[in-house]
């Protein structure tokens, strides 16, 4: 065929409007007409144009070839009228191919339908990517009215934007549009809708406690990037910091999985956690003690850096009275340098390094507030730390010295009560029975037993586990507060007589048994205070490992037998029962450890 395409073009215009037929499929454009193809057919990789007159143009969009026609293009594509097409190899057109193009080969099949003059639908999905290959392509008013820009940027301003919905999901349509969706400030007018709309709606609604979090589930869709710039832009709108404490608990909750999916995109899960973290409110009521745990968690499992998990321990440390005991059981998640220390310290099933330095943070901040309004240690903190060492104890390779540390870390008057401390040790001293002697009394240092309730001293004064001399110190504790048990109950006897006149010879027996049972416990104390003194001396006598061993053996069967007297000669016979202050039968038969 000799005659050019552009000739080719203008001849079947001609004809196209002499015949009077075929005028609707005519595009004018200054000086010329291109007739609109035939039809579209479009194969495995490759998308084509039918038509009288053949095409002289292949472009390479990814994997997929569009056998064109070029002046269709080259009248509304600023790039392509000026680029300087190089000849096909077959010499039967020209060959182009477009590296990098927003939104692929299905975005470029739209623009070749508009260029084609087919109409074409806008939506929420494909707005974005228009956008941006429109600009790719320069397809501005300057090459022809209502071109591509201004149809696309008028849809998104006017109709994406103002609709919730849509605009998230444009949002979530730039995703792969980088950087053109940030350059045409498509990503900053979406994040600055969204966050308008919930900030305006958490500021205005009566009901807010239940819409506040209505937006909620939309936003935690979105890439950590965009949530980011929503919740940042959130901020400056002035939104309660508890809202944007559960709205990025609720994106969390969706984002990082359990443990068992930690194979699966670590690098992009360790990226989530260290956003997340930098975008929580630094009121305490933002978020609660719970989350930082599970992020900290997280944030270990993920190897985020020692920065982060520092903020996070110090976050933990300041809201401790809001934790609970199984929280704070950390894994010892193992690393490259823990698999290079064979030590069974480095062993242990809990992370005990951890929970030290919260404590100390705790601590820190509790000095800080002490200075600003002189508070005392929260008692609900010690509660948490025996509950926790109690839980701990159980581990035989946890060592005395990191037990006792940690126990020490509160202050001596941050414990009212040392009836969960003494649980813990005892649960210790169960867990490492080959503890040498010297290593349980320095356990039982920790404990006052002067702190220790009436149950407990019963309990630990029949404890085999317990060192002597703690022993002797639990059973005058208890030998005061069964007095004092009995003093306090005199005077409320002699209050009730008016009212209770019925009951008076039970209640003055009651007393009678209370007396008997303190003078025996004082002929019992009395005993082992000589026993103990006398093995005292025989142990400064001794100078052999082995008779050492016996001696204190044959002096503890000694106490055993004189605590024990009176309970054997109860069980040969009728054994008398006695009642405690609160009425309740008791003997001193060896009870059952602690749990």
């Amino acid at each position: 065929m000799s005659s050019s395409p552009a000739a080719q073009l203008q001849s079947s215009g001609s004809d196209s409007e002499g015949s009077g037929q075929a005028c609707e499929q005519s595009i004018v454009i200054p000086n010329r007409f291109i007739t609109i193809a035939d039809s579209f057919e479009k194969k495995e990789h490759s998308w084509f144009v039918t038509s009288q007159i053949p095409t002289d143009l292949s472009i390479q969009v990814q994997d997929v070839t569009f056998t064109v026609h070029k002046y269709p293009l080259m009248s509304k594509c600023g790039y392509i009228a000026r680029l300087e097409l190089q000849p096909s190899i077959s010499n039967l057109g020209y060959d182009l191919k477009l590296e990098n193009f927003p939104g692929g080969s299905e975005t470029f099949e739209i623009i070749l339908k508009f260029c084609y003059g087919l109409p074409i639908a806008f939506n929420p999905n494909n707005i974005a990517p228009l956008r941006c290959a429109s600009e790719f392509l320069d397809m501005s008013e300057e090459y022809e009215d209502g071109n591509l820009i201004s149809k696309t940027e008028a849809f998104l301003t006017l109709v994406i934007l103002s609709s919730w919905k849509e605009t998230i999901t444009v949002l979530k349509s730039c995703k792969n549009l980088s950087p053109w969706a940030e350059n045409l400030q498509i990503v900053r007018r979406c994040c600055d809708s969204i966050a308008w709309k919930a900030s305006r709606e958490n500021s205005t609604t009566e009901d807010i406690a239940n819409r506040q979090g209505w937006w909620f589930d939309d936003v935690a869709t979105l890439g950590i990037d965009h949530f980011m710039r929503i919740i940042t832009t959130i901020k400056v709108k002035g939104t309660k910091p508890e809202i944007i404490g559960k709205c990025i608990m609720h994106y969390a909750k969706k984002w990082l999985p359990g443990k068992e999916e930690v194979s699966v995109g670590q690098k992009e899960q360790r990226t989530i956690i260290e956003n997340l973290v930098n975008l929580l409110p630094h009121q305490d009521e933002g978020v609660s003690c719970k989350f930082f745990l599970q992020m900290l968690k997280m944030a270990m499992v993920y190897n985020a850096s020692p920065a982060l998990i520092s903020e996070l321990e110090k976050r933990v440390g300041m809201m401790l009275e809001d934790a609970n005991a199984n929280d704070l059981l950390i894994p010892n998640y193992k690393n490259e340098d823990h698999a290079k220390l064979n030590s069974p310290e480095h062993n242990t099933m809990h992370n005990i390094d951890v929970v030290q330095r919260i404590m100390d943070y705790f601590l820190m901040h509790e000095q800080q507030q002490q200075q600003k309004q002189q508070n005392i240690v929260k008692t609900n903190v010690s509660k948490i730390l025996d509950n926790y060492l109690a839980e701990v104890a159980r581990d035989p390779n946890l060592s005395i010295t990191k037990f006792q540390v940690l126990a020490e870390s509160l202050p001596e008057n941050a414990r009212t009560c040392h009836d969960g401390l003494y649980r813990a040790i005892d649960t210790y001293l169960k867990s490492h029975p080959s503890l040498s002697e010297h290593d349980r009394r320095r356990l039982c240092k920790l404990m006052n037993c002067e702190k220790l309730s009436l149950d407990a001293c019963t309990h630990a004064a029949q404890n085999d586990r317990l060192p002597l001399r703690t022993v002797v110190q639990v059973l005058f504790s208890e030998q005061v507060k069964m007095r004092t048990a009995m003093q306090e109950k005199e005077p409320a006897l002699q209050c009730d007589n008016s009212e209770q006149d019925d009951t008076q010879p039970s209640t003055s027996i009651e007393i009678k048994n209370l007396r008997e049972e303190l003078e025996n416990v004082k002929t019992r104390m009395a005993a082992l205070q000589k026993d103990y003194s006398e093995l005292q001396r025989e142990y400064e006598k001794l100078s052999n490992k082995h008779k050492i061993v016996s001696s204190w053996s044959l002096g503890w069967r000694k106490i055993k037998n004189s605590f024990h007297s009176k309970a054997d000669a109860d069980e040969t016979g009728n054994r008398r029962q006695t009642f405690n202050s609160t009425g309740r039968q008791t003997s001193f038969r060896r009870r059952p450890s602690l749990p």
